[in-house]
């Protein structure tokens, strides 16, 4: 017996736990813990001990995330309808660590956005609608689908002029469709399509892939990116237009139309209004 505790003192000091000293003495628990519980861990073992146990539960955890229950369709190579649709999510969308949502008004665009997630996700998103602002949200929670379309929403911001115009003119849709309007007011004399958006890098991408197609743009203080003149706007009703069933919220206290008209209408009516 004293073989025993003098070898369990002497692996304690050597920095061993209580679950290895049973292992290595094959004594019992309890005996064990007689002979060294008046003998404590140093704060450096104690402090490596922590750190280990950390790192086997990050690979616990990640290894749990690896094992969808609802898979993901992973994509390398890009088609304009995935670069419309993580285009919507990095306009009026949001992809946190545990999912991506969309967010709008507008039925069509909802749509839209349900549809081309089958490209990627074959399940059904959550749906909410806020009875005081009228905008409603479509969610899906799956921590490898938030993951995969972050890096692919960096991916877009960062290559989209490497991009075929015909996956340009995707991004510019959505982007329009998301953020912008037409400021129609010909008693004025002013007639401009805006594009609204916080972030000023993604204003500058903005105007550069318009200009990729011709239309000329500028981006002004403090957050929009304008295009004016008969020119372009023919222009941009030809390349892009806005989406049919996306309207003007004529609902709104500082309306000027005072009813909900579609965009694209409102769009063709500003350009027929040119005198010249």
């Amino acid at each position: 017996m004293n073989d025993l505790r003098e070898r369990c003192i002497k692996l304690r000091r050597e920095g061993h736990t209580l679950p290895e000293i049973v292992h290595i003495t094959r004594g019992s628990k309890t005996t064990v813990y007689g002979y060294i519980k008046e003998i404590p861990l140093s704060k450096k073992r104690k402090k490596d001990i922590s750190v280990a146990a950390g790192e086997r539960i990050k690979v616990f955890a990640t290894a749990r995330k690896g094992i969808a229950k609802r898979p993901i369709k992973p994509f390398s190579e890009w088609t304009k309808e995935k670069a419309l649709l993580v285009a919507h999510l990095c306009f009026d969308g949001e992809i946190s660590s545990r999912g991506c949502a969309y967010n709008n008004r507008s039925k069509a665009l909802l749509k839209r956005v349900k549809k081309l997630m089958r490209e990627v996700y074959d399940f059904e998103p959550i749906f909410y609608t806020n009875p005081q602002t009228g905008v409603s949200r479509i969610s899906y929670g799956n921590v490898v689908l938030a993951a995969t379309l972050k890096e692919k929403a960096k991916e877009l911001l960062t290559k989209a002029r490497k991009f075929p115009l015909e996956h340009k003119r995707e991004v510019i849709r959505a982007f329009f469709d998301d953020e912008g309007c037409i400021d129609f007011r010909p008693k004025t004399n002013i007639r401009r399509i805006r594009g609204y958006q916080k972030k000023i890098p993604i204003l500058h991408l903005i105007k550069s892939l318009l200009s990729d197609l011709g239309i000329e743009a500028r981006v002004q203080k403090p957050n929009e990116v304008v295009i004016i003149g008969k020119k372009n706007l023919k222009k941009f009703q030809k390349e892009i237009n806005f989406s049919k069933g996306v309207y003007m919220n004529g609902s709104r206290s500082n309306s000027r139309w005072k009813e909900s008209l579609e965009k694209r209408v409102l769009l063709t009516r500003a350009i027929e209004s040119f005198k010249n």
